[in-house]
C-alpha cells in the first residue's frame, strides 16, 4: 500500500518507544518475542534501529503482545511505520509486507468461552482486514475451500504469487471470513528470516495461547483452528517441517499459508493469486466504462489519496494505457498512482510508462535506497532454479498471449550461453511457474498465456543483462515464421475466419518479429513476410504488409534466398499493391514470379501467379489478356483437379461475362463456382458465388431477387468475418432496393455503408456532370477505392424515385467519377447512362453520350439491353424525371 502523506511523526522514536513499552510490561525481549510470535532478533533489532520500517503485522503483533488499545495502540503503530493513519486496504499486499485497515482493541490471545465450554470463534490479534478491490470471487471460493464447502478441506491452502499481487490482504480476508466456521480459533504469525522449526512452533503456541509448543495437540483438539502463516519463503525448509508436525498432531487444524512458493507439503492446494483484471486496449477511454475493472478502480482510490481531483477527460486515454501497462499488479498500481501529487496521468505514462520497474515507494528514515518495483521482482526471481530462470528469460520475448506450442518451440531444441537445454517437454515448467503467479492464463483458447508484465519486463532486462536477447528474438521470428507459413494455406479455404482469428491472437508478436528479422534474418523475415499477405489483405493492411515485402525483395542479403519463398513474396506484393490500386506497378514482379513457377512446375504456385495477373490486367485495361490468363488458369487447375482454383478462375471469368452483357453466361460460371466450392468444401467461396448472383440478378431487372439473395449472402459473410465482401454486397442489396422503389430500406442500408465509407478517391464537383469527367483525364487510373460510387449510386437513384431531377444528376455525376476513379467501367457506364436520362441539357447529354462510347471502347463493356432502351429513349428536349 502506498505510504500516506501528511504524518510529521518521525520514526526514529519507534525503538526507544517499543523499550519503554516492553520494559513497563516487565518482559526481556526473549518474552515479548514468543508472545507476539516474531523472533527475539526481530525485537532486538527494532530496538536497536537496524530495521526500518517493520512489518504492518509485524507491528500489529508486537502491539497485542504488549496489550495497547485505542490511541496508544494506534500511535505505536504511527510510530512504527513513520506515517499517518492507513486507509482500507486494496486487494495488494503492502510493498512491506501485510496491509490492513486500522486494528480494533487488542485480542487477549485466549478465547473466551462461550455456554457449554467451547471456545468461541474468534480471529486471535490478526489484523482486522481491509476492503478488498478486485477479489470477490476469489474471498468466498477460498473460503468454501477452507470449510470444505467444495469438497474435503485441504489440511494446507498456499497463496503463491509475486510479491506485491496481495497475497497477504488476500488471506486477512479469507481468514476473517470463515472464523465463524473454525471455533477453536484463527490466528497467525509473520515468518522472519532465519527463524528455525523451534521459533514456528513456538510462535504459533503463543498465538493459540499456550505456553509450550507440546501443548498445541491438546489445545487444538477442541474444535476446527485456522492459522494463517504469511511469508513462508522466509525459512521455507522450517515452516514445512513445522507445519507438518502441527498436521500430524492436530488433524482438525487447517493452515492457510502465503508466500513466493508453495509449502510444499503433501496434499497441499496450491492458490496462485494472479494481479487485477484490466481492460482491453480497445476499451473506449470513458470513465464510466474503465472504472468498473478492478485495476483501475484500485488506482482511482490510491490516486484520490493523493489528489482531489478525478482523472479529467484528457488523461483517460493515459489511465487506461498505464494499468494495462503495470499489468494490474497491485503494488505497480499504488507505487504509479502515489506519483499523482505531482505528475498528472500522462505524466506518469511518459515518465514511467517504459520503466515501471524503476517505481519506487519513498525510502523510510533509516532506508539508504528507496525500494524499486525491480527489487520486489528480483526477490522473486532469485528462488527460481536455474531452468525456471531460463524460461522467463526465452518467454519474456512473447509481445501478448501465446500457446503451449509457442512456448515449446522457444523453450525447446536450442541451449542458452552456457549450454544448458531445458527439458523436452514445457509443461511441467509452465504449470510450475503458473503455480508460482509468475504467469497467468485467462480464457479457454490455445493462445491463454502470459508472463506477469512486470516480471516479464524484469526477464528481458536479465536476458540483455546475459547477452541473450539477440539469440532470443531470432529465434523468437523463426517460430512465428513457422507459425506463419503452417497457418498460410488455411487462409485460403473453408478455415479462413479461424486462420485470421489465430494470426490476430498473436498479431503484435507477428509485428515485432518482422521488425527484428528484417535488420537480423532478413531470410526468415520474407519468408514470414510472404506468409502474410492473405492475412494483410483480409484485415486492410495492404498498404504496410506491401512497404515490407517491397523491402526484403530489394535487400540484397534475400538475393540468394530460397527462391521458391522469393516468387510466392513477389506473387504476394503485387497482390497487395492491387488492393490500393498500385497493381500495374507490380506487374513484372508477379511476372516473374509466374516464369519461376511455370519453369519449376509448382503448380500452386504458376496457379497463383495466374490468378493475380488476372486482375492486375483488368485493373490495367488489358481484359483481353486478363480473360485468356483466366480461361489458362481454368485448365491447369481442372488438369490437375484443384476444385478451388478452378471456382477461382470462375469467379474472374464471371466478370468479363458481365462486362459483355452476357448474363446468362455469368449465371452458369457462377452456378460452377458454387458446386466446386461445394467440392472443396469452401462455404465462403460459395457465399461469394451467391454475392455474384445476386449482382447479375439486379443487372438483369430482377430486384426483389437480388434483394433476398443479397440478404442471404450478406448474413453469411458476417458470420465468416469478411467485411470487405460484405459491404459489396450490402451495395448490391441497396441499390436493388431503391430501383425497386423502397425507399426507406434502401435509405438505411445506404446509412449502414456509409458507416464504414472508404475516403473518396479523387474530389468530384457534383455541380458540373461533364466538370466530374474531364475529359482529359483518363477513366482508369492507379487510385484504387470505389466503394463511394456505389453509395453515389443509390443517392441517384433514390433522387430519381423521388422526382427530384437536379439533384439526381449530381449524384450520377458524382457516381460515375467515383466509379471511374477505381478503374470500374461497369459501374461508370451505368451511373453514365442514369445521367443521361435525367439531364436536361441537350449539349451536356451529347458530350455523356460520347464519354459512355469511350467507356466502353477502354473497358470493353457492352451496355445491357434496358441501358440501351434507355438511351434510344433520350428525346432531343427535356425529359420526364420518371422516365428511367
Amino acid at each position: 500500500m502506498t505510504p500516506d502523506h501528511g504524518s510529521e511523526r518521525d520514526a526514529t522514536c519507534f525503538p526507544e518507544l517499543l523499550r519503554t513499552l516492553r520494559r513497563a510490561a516487565g518482559m526481556t525481549q526473549a518474552d515479548l518475542a514468543v508472545r507476539a510470535g516474531v523472533g527475539v532478533r526481530t525485537v532486538r533489532d527494532l530496538e536497536r534501529g537496524r530495521a526500518q520500517r517493520p512489518q504492518r503485522t509485524t507491528v500489529e503483533l508486537l502491539a497485542t503482545a504488549l496489550r495497547l488499545g485505542g490511541v496508544e495502540r494506534a500511535e505505536f503503530v504511527v510510530s512504527a511505520r513513520g506515517q499517518g493513519p492507513t486507509g482500507t486496504e486494496s486487494g495488494s499486499a503492502n510493498p512491506a509486507g501485510i496491509a490492513a485497515s486500522g486494528a480494533g482493541p487488542a485480542s487477549t490471545g485466549v478465547p473466551t468461552s462461550v455456554p457449554g465450554g467451547r471456545p468461541a470463534a474468534t480471529g486471535l490479534g490478526l489484523p482486522a482486514p481491509g476492503a478488498l478491490i478486485g477479489r470477490d470471487v476469489e474471498v468466498p471460493e477460498l473460503a468454501g475451500l477452507l470449510t470444505g464447502g467444495t469438497g474435503a478441506a485441504p489440511s494446507v491452502v498456499s497463496l503463491v504469487g509475486l510479491a506485491g499481487v496481495g497475497k497477504t490482504a488476500l488471506a486477512l480476508a479469507v481468514a476473517d471470513r470463515v472464523t465463524p466456521q473454525h471455533p477453536g480459533g484463527v490466528a497467525g504469525i509473520v515468518v522472519t528470516d532465519l527463524s528455525t522449526e523451534s521459533d514456528v512452533l513456538s510462535a504459533v503456541a503463543t498465538v493459540f495461547g499456550v505456553g509450550r509448543a507440546q501443548d498445541l495437540a491438546a489445545r487444538l483438539a477442541g474444535g476446527p483452528s485456522l492459522l494463517l502463516v504469511d511469508a513462508v519463503e522466509r525459512a521455507p525448509g522450517a515452516v514445512a517441517e513445522a507445519l507438518h508436525r502441527l498436521i500430524v498432531g492436530a488433524p482438525t487444524l487447517r493452515v492457510l499459508a502465503t508466500g513466493r512458493h508453495p509449502v510444499g507439503l503433501a496434499g497441499e492446494r496450491v492458490w496462485p493469486v494472479a494481479p487485477l483484471e484490466v481492460p482491453p486496449a480497445d476499451a473506449p477511454a470513458e470513465l464510466t466504462v474503465l472504472a468498473p475493472y478492478p485495476a483501475v478502480e484500485l488506482f482511482l482510490a490510491r490516486l484520490r489519496q493523493v489528489r482531489r481531483e478525478p482523472p479529467q477527460p484528457d488523461e483517460l486515454a493515459a489511465l487506461l494505457a498505464l494499468v494495462r501497462r503495470l499489468g494490474g499488479l497491485p503494488l505497480a498500481i499504488e507505487l504509479a498512482a502515489a506519483r499523482g501529487g505531482i505528475l498528472d496521468l500522462n505524466g506518469i505514462l511518459d515518465r514511467y510508462g517504459d520503466r515501471v520497474l524503476d517505481l519506487a515507494r519513498p525510502a523510510a528514515v533509516h532506508e539508504a535506497v528507496a525500494l524499486t518495483l525491480r527489487d520486489a521482482v528480483a526477490a522473486s526471481y532469485r528462488l527460481l532454479d536455474p531452468d525456471d530462470r531460463v524460461a522467463l528469460r526465452r518467454l519474456s520475448v512473447f509481445r501478448n498471449r501465446w500457446s503451449v506450442e509457442l512456448a515449446e518451440a522457444m523453450l525447446t531444441g536450442e541451449s542458452d550461453r552456457t549450454g544448458r537445454q531445458l527439458p523436452a517437454d514445457p509443461v511441467p515448467l509452465l504449470d510450475r511457474l503458473l503455480a508460482l503467479g509468475l504467469l497467468s492464463a485467462r480464457g479457454r483458447g490455445p493462445f491463454r498465456f502470459r508472463l506477469v508484465d512486470v516480471v516479464r519486463d524484469f526477464a528481458a532486462e536479465s536476458a540483455t543483462a546475459d547477452g541473450e536477447q539477440v539469440v532470443i528474438r531470432r529465434r523468437h521470428a523463426q517460430v512465428f515464421a513457422g507459425l506463419a507459413a503452417r497457418t498460410a494455406p488455411e487462409l485460403n479455404g473453408p478455415n479462413l475466419g479461424a486462420a485470421v482469428s489465430r494470426l490476430d491472437e498473436v498479431s503484435s508478436d507477428l509485428w515485432a518479429a518482422l521488425a527484428h528479422a528484417a535488420t537480423d534474418d532478413p531470410h526468415t523475415a520474407l519468408r514470414l513476410a510472404a506468409s502474410l499477405v492473405r492475412w494483410w489483405r483480409f484485415r486492410g493492411r495492404d498498404v504496410a504488409g506491401r512497404q515490407w515485402l517491397r523491402r526484403l525483395l530489394d535487400d540484397p542479403r534475400t538475393a540468394h534466398a530460397d527462391q521458391t519463398v522469393r516468387a510466392w513474396a513477389r506473387v504476394g506484393v503485387a497482390q497487395l499493391a492491387a488492393a490500393h490500386g498500385a497493381g500495374p506497378q507490380e506487374l513484372p514482379a508477379a511476372r516473374a514470379a509466374l516464369d519461376w513457377f511455370h519453369e519449376n512446375r509448382d503448380v500452386g504456385g504458376e496457379l497463383a501467379a495466374l490468378g493475380v495477373l488476372c486482375g492486375l490486367w483488368t485493373a490495367t485495361g488489358g481484359y483481353g489478356e486478363a480473360r485468356r490468363l483466366g480461361e489458362t488458369m481454368l485448365t491447369l487447375a481442372g488438369r490437375n483437379g484443384r476444385s478451388r482454383d478452378m471456382a477461382v478462375a470462375q469467379h474472374y471469368l464471371t466478370w468479363h461475362e458481365i462486362r459483355g452483357a452476357d448474363l446468362s453466361a455469368a449465371r452458369r460460371r457462377l452456378a460452377a463456382m458454387d458446386l466446386l466450392g461445394a467440392q472443396c468444401g469452401d462455404e465462403r467461396l460459395r457465399a461469394l458465388a451467391r454475392a455474384n448472383l445476386a449482382e447479375v440478378a439486379r443487372l438483369d431487372g430482377r430486384y426483389a431477387d437480388a434483394v433476398n439473395q443479397g440478404r442471404r449472402v450478406v448474413a453469411a459473410l458476417s458470420e465468416y468475418g469478411d467485411p470487405t465482401h460484405r459491404r459489396q454486397v450490402l451495395g448490391t442489396v441497396g441499390l436493388a432496393l431503391a430501383q425497386e422503389g423502397r425507399l426507406a430500406e434502401a435509405s438505411a442500408v445506404l446509412a449502414e455503408l456509409r458507416m464504414n465509407a472508404v475516403p473518396p478517391v479523387a474530389s468530384v464537383d457534383f455541380r458540373s456532370p461533364v466538370g466530374a469527367l474531364d475529359a482529359g483525364r483518363p477513366l482508369v487510373d492507379d487510385r484504387g477505392g470505389g466503394e463511394d460510387g456505389t453509395c453515389a449510386l443509390i443517392e441517384a437513384i433514390l433522387a430519381v424515385q423521388r422526382a427530384d431531377r437536379e439533384w439526381a444528376v449530381e449524384w450520377y455525376a458524382a457516381a460515375a467519377s467515383a466509379y471511374a476513379a477505381a478503374g470500374d467501367l461497369r459501374g461508370a457506364a451505368e451511373a453514365l447512362v442514369g445521367l443521361v436520362a435525367t439531364t436536361d441539357d441537350p449539349d451536356v447529354r451529347t458530350v455523356l453520350l460520347a464519354r459512355i462510347d469511350q467507356v466502353c471502347r477502354e473497358g470493353a463493356v457492352t451496355l445491357l439491353p434496358r441501358e440501351r432502351m434507355v438511351l434510344d429513349a433520350v428525346p432531343a428536349g427535356p425529359l420526364d424525371p420518371r422516365d428511367d
